[in-house]
């Protein structure tokens, strides 16, 4: 859409530069009755007060009209369906977080208290996500950036497997909700994260004893846990930093319940 308002914007200027060099040559006007004509003439408004009185002159408005005046309304088109694609837009994703929030509210936040577990370098997102009411865009910024380099490294031995399946299975139809809502198949990352939990539970499931797994099976598993770990902590930081903009109340009591912080605590703290 910006794309075609480009163009048509391009066509406009160029047509209404060859018709501002093309009055002032043929038809003696000044520059800003040059202006004024072209302006009027691709506008279709056409007062009457100036007119062409060459054949040149007028050979050179009819080609104005022409081009010009299926430019100028493509231009006002263009600009209108901009205003509201971006509106639509903004609707749209207003409900793409508060779905996520819902997701975070009833599961999310738990699962990210059973990956701490099984994570056996959580201490550098003790120490780089402790999020605080003072983080800004450039305390998010770096701290997608220090998540990117993060290498998680999950050790099955440290958490509880049947736990995080309980977790996962309790929210079966939280879930399925989730994956069949039309708003939330539009974000392309969260739709992945629900995939790779979806699973992640199968997998669990399908072992009948969670405490007595092969080295090779457990390190099947743990490459799926960290899949789905990558995916929700990118996904929980991006909701919180959408959360500190626009809902401040929603967004003080996730750092009160922040997983990568072993100090919250709900309790409100002056």
């Amino acid at each position: 859409m910006k794309f075609r308002l480009k163009i048509y914007s391009a066509i406009f200027i160029v047509l209404l530069s060859i018709g501002i060099s093309g009055f002032m040559l043929f038809e003696n006007m000044s520059l800003i009755n040059a202006i004024y004509f072209s302006i009027v003439t691709m506008a279709t408004v056409g007062y009457g007060d100036i007119h062409p009185k060459t054949e040149i002159g007028k050979i050179l408005t009819i080609i104005i009209i022409i081009g010009g005046v299926g430019t100028f309304l493509s231009i006002v088109a263009s600009i209108t369906d901009v205003f509201v694609n971006r509106r639509e837009e903004k609707i749209r994703q207003e409900k793409v977080n508060m779905v996520l929030g819902l997701f975070f509210s009833e599961m999310g936040n738990d699962l990210l208290k059973h990956f701490v577990q099984f994570d056996h370098e959580v201490d550098g997102l003790y120490k780089n996500l402790k999020i605080s009411t003072e983080w800004e865009n450039e305390e998010f910024n770096n701290a997608y950036q220090l998540l990117k380099k993060h290498r998680v490294s999950i050790n099955s031995h440290k958490g509880d497997l049947a736990a995080l399946l309980t977790c996962m299975q309790s929210r079966a139809d939280l879930l399925l909700r989730l994956i069949e809502n039309p708003t939330i198949q539009e974000h392309e990352h969260f739709t992945e994260l629900l995939r790779a939990i979806f699973h992640l539970r199968d997998e669990l499931s399908h072992r009948n004893n969670l405490s007595e797994l092969l080295d090779s099976d457990r390190k099947h598993l743990e490459g799926d846990i960290s899949r789905v770990y990558n995916l929700l902590i990118f996904e929980w930081l991006r909701y919180l930093r959408y959360i500190k903009k626009n809902y401040g109340y929603l967004f003080s009591l996730a750092i009160r319940t922040n997983p990568f912080d072993p100090e919250a605590t709900i309790a409100v703290k002056n």
